[in-house]
């Protein structure tokens, strides 16, 4: 987008653009999203970026009103499939936390100093200015939705000291983390003297931008569910899925509600407050949040067999999953057998929520307990790292080796690829579907299996 058509999607307040670009105004020093209540700036005093960290790093404070800094992200990052699509993936998962740098460039492939150019002259921050806007965001959530002690928020949000945490906050949010609490207290939010604890976890609105098709997507992960490992209640419309998740530092169990508001509220227990960024950021992949609904629905709907799938069904999904590894082994093995698998090799919550009982097993885990056949091959390549479905994995050389695996047919890899790795281009092999549905083909393959065109 040229200055003139952001210009016109700030002036309008189009929320369509909130996450895909960001103003900042050069008279107050704040940024905010496009669609910010605020009366309009002049056109003059308006700056634009890509990122919320490029503007933080240019000295702009976030926006009190519209908090910028809780958008969806850019789905640019999702189409992407080059070194910095791969690296915004990468630092949303938390590497840069986790790794430093260095081990981002690793993962990667490149320098540090290039990953540094790259992203600079892309995105307008570099690894770090990134990493530290996520960290802010999470440090805000903690501080207006827990009552955990500030020095407990400091570290789990992932900074290296509480006089970092402090400057960063000062920086970002222009208060400090206690009046950040106290504003939320004050507006009746949920942040007055309540800690964390296995049965309170953190409530989150996972933000999403246009229509949100959730009845499609509920549909999908309860006829996929794993015993054990997943659940779902409630009747269509109002039900809640559950799951375990295996993460960094711990694990965790997520509720998240089918109503869609905007948002998709949900509540999240961690055995480490340290993976809330990891886990925030592999959710919104599970649900696909971080699409531009307004994009894939004017490309698809302008093709006569999909127009009336589209306009049935405006803003229809294409899941991923919540573990790329995890997602692997059931594509492979099928329901019936993970389960299975969970029961036998998985590893048993210390606190087990209900039905939740069970962390999906690791590869290693399954590796060494059934090394043969398919399964032992695919198994065996993830724990070794032959094969790759991480955040920042290289999509084309992950099919190259799903494809080259005993047993590993097309369409699982063709699976895999859409919900491991997010790619929203894949065609699974047969269906017969035209280029001009590119780049988002695996959109279109869902709108075809909700309609019932495809199995």
């Amino acid at each position: 987008m040229d200055a003139e058509t952001r210009y016109e999607a700030v002036r309008s307040r189009d929320a369509r653009f909130d996450g895909e670009f960001f103003f900042a105004v050069e008279t107050t020093g704040i940024y905010c999203r496009p669609s910010c209540p605020a009366v309009t700036p002049k056109r003059q005093n308006v700056r634009y970026y890509t990122t919320a960290a490029a503007a933080q790093s240019s000295g702009f404070r976030a926006c009190r009103r519209c908090r910028p800094d809780a958008v969806p992200g850019s789905a640019e990052w999702n189409v992407r499939a080059d070194v910095v699509g791969r690296a915004m993936r990468l630092i949303g998962d938390g590497v840069v936390d986790r790794e430093g740098v260095a081990g981002l460039a690793v993962r990667l492939g490149y320098s540090a100093r290039q990953v540094q150019r790259q992203l600079t002259a892309e995105v307008g921050a570099g690894p770090v200015a990134l990493a530290r806007a996520q960290r802010a965001h999470t440090a805000r959530v903690l501080l207006q939705t827990t009552g955990l002690p500030i020095t407990e928020i400091a570290f789990a949000a992932g900074f290296a000291s509480v006089r970092q945490f402090n400057d960063t906050i000062r920086a970002v949010y222009a208060s400090t983390p206690s009046e950040l609490r106290a504003a939320a207290a004050a507006r009746g939010g949920t942040a007055a003297r309540r800690t964390v604890t296995p049965t309170s976890g953190i409530p989150l609105r996972l933000a999403h931008r246009g229509p949100y098709q959730s009845t499609a997507v509920f549909d999908l992960l309860a006829h996929e569910a794993v015993p054990g490992v997943e659940d779902i209640d409630g009747t269509p419309g109002r039900r809640t899925y559950r799951r375990t998740l295996r993460l960094p530092y711990g694990t965790g169990i997520v509720a998240v509600d089918e109503r869609s508001r905007g948002w998709l509220d949900a509540r999240l227990h961690l055995t480490d407050l340290r993976d809330l960024t990891t886990a925030v950021q592999r959710l919104r992949r599970l649900f696909d949040l971080d699409a531009d609904p307004y994009a894939v629905d004017e490309r698809l709907g302008a093709d006569p067999r999909l127009a009336p799938l589209v306009a049935a069904r405006p803003g229809l999904r294409s899941p991923g999953a919540a573990d790329p590894d995890e997602l692997a082994v059931r594509a492979l093995v099928g329901r019936a057998e993970a389960e299975r698998l969970v029961r036998r090799y998985g590893k048993a919550l210390d606190a087990p929520s209900g039905t939740l009982t069970h962390v999906f097993p690791e590869p290693a885990v399954l590796a060494e307990a059934e090394p043969d056949g398919p399964l032992g091959a695919l198994t065996t390549a993830l724990a070794d790292g032959t094969l790759r479905l991480d955040a920042g994995a290289e999509r084309d050389e992950a099919q190259e080796t799903l494809l080259a695996l005993p047993g590993l047919d097309g369409p699982t890899a063709a699976e895999i690829r859409t919900r491991a790795l997010g790619d929203p281009d894949v065609v699974p092999p047969g269906v017969d579907v035209p280029d001009a549905w590119r780049p988002w083909r695996s959109y279109a393959v869902q709108h075809l299996r909700v309609a019932g065109e495809l199995q």
